[in-house]
């Protein structure tokens, strides 16, 4: 049995008022908001630190260990506070425009931090290695 012709093209396009096509919508745009925001500079503390070798740091007295030690801190806190606006902007883009701006324009830095990290656990292994207080 087929349906008058009227019938049949209200339900081709009911699917347009459902419930179901209302929520189908709202999960695909949960959905790249999702990506965008996952594309988006990582948070600072979330970066896992690269290697670095420790031999790297073996000719180091002790004190230029306590010397490259803070000046490797300061340069990870330049670096935190570089990220963490990145971040505060790419999550603004994502919400304003749907894109993670700071991510594309290269401020996002997680390598640097990384390296950074990866620097800081290397002379710190070195200051234990040569018994530095």
């Amino acid at each position: 049995m087929q349906l008058p012709k009227a019938a049949a093209k209200k339900r081709r396009f009911t699917f347009l008022t459902s419930r179901g096509a209302t929520m189908k919508i709202r999960m695909g745009v949960a959905a790249v908001l999702a990506v965008s925001v996952a594309a988006c500079a990582k948070n600072p503390e979330s970066i896992a630190p690269a290697y670095v070798s420790e031999m790297t740091y073996q000719n180091f007295t002790c004190q230029q260990l306590v010397q490259e030690q803070q000046r490797l801190n300061d340069a990870y806190a330049v670096a935190e506070a570089q990220q963490k606006k990145a971040r505060s902007n790419d999550i603004a883009g994502v919400i304003l425009l749907g894109l993670p701006v700071s991510s594309m324009s290269g401020d996002n830095i997680a390598p640097q931090i990384a390296n950074l990290k990866g620097q800081q656990e290397a002379v710190r292994k070195a200051m234990i290695m040569k018994n530095c207080g």
